[in-house]
């Protein structure tokens, strides 16, 4: 037991540990979504989150600890976004063919976001700092975080609101999409990357290239229209 006891507090302390497990707890949950058929409710993305925490609340470890070797992944997320333009590359001419219909489509779903967010809060009597956390939920964490702070919320619950949008909008957007009788492949992952970010990217792109390319383009173009449109809207507004 001593022996064991030594193990676990050497291998707690190592970055490499925290890195394993976060990729182990992603590859294992890929392969129950995988094994579920792909089912959107078993999100790959909310099961490793929950299986990370639970080691991290049960071993006592804090985030800064366990991101010492999750910083590595971390690091990854830029190429990884950066490579969305390759499927987005193979459907320029349908970008071409579609610009005034995603000009509209970006325009009206980055105000939608922005409302239904604080007007939900506002009734509910959150106060202008949890407004202005809640604003910018539909884009990338990087850009709503620093969105957030220029209008007086919190970076950091800002962080917490994108990623559980961007969970929920993989796991159910494909549901809604269907209960409302929108079938074309653009229009459906411009949907899902305009409201979800980079997790509905994902899931786009797990569904269809087509999908993934136009969730890809809306992602990017939806965390530009809301950094510029947010914060002219709350001086205004407040």
């Amino acid at each position: 037991m001593e022996n064991l006891r030594d193990t676990w507090v050497y291998l707690s302390a190592s970055p490499l540990f925290h890195l394993t497990l976060t990729l182990v707890a992603f590859q294992g949950a890929f392969w129950l979504f995988e094994k579920a058929g792909r089912n959107p409710i078993l999100n790959p993305v909310l099961i490793s989150v929950i299986v990370i925490v639970g080691v991290l609340i049960s071993t006592g470890t804090s985030y800064p600890q366990y991101f010492e070797g999750a910083q590595f992944v971390h690091f990854l997320l830029g190429p990884a976004t950066v490579s969305l333009a390759v499927p987005l590359y193979r459907q320029l001419a349908k970008v071409r063919q579609s610009a005034l219909a995603i000009g509209v489509s970006l325009l009206c779903g980055s105000l939608t976001a922005i409302f239904t967010a604080v007007g939900m809060a506002w009734l509910l009597g959150g106060g202008p700092d949890i407004l202005a956390t809640l604003a910018p939920k539909s884009i990338t964490a990087p850009v709503a975080m620093a969105v957030a702070e220029k209008i007086g919320g919190l970076p950091s619950l800002t962080a917490v609101v994108v990623i559980i949008t961007g969970i929920f909008g993989a796991m159910f957007g494909t549901f809604v999409l269907n209960a409302v009788g929108v079938k074309d492949w653009a229009a459906r992952g411009f949907a899902m990357g305009t409201a979800s970010h980079g997790i509905g990217t994902a899931r786009a792109l797990q569904v269809n290239e087509v999908a993934g390319a136009f969730a890809g383009l809306a992602m990017g173009l939806n965390a530009l229209a809301t950094a510029i449109l947010l914060p002219v809207l709350w001086a205004i507004v407040f």
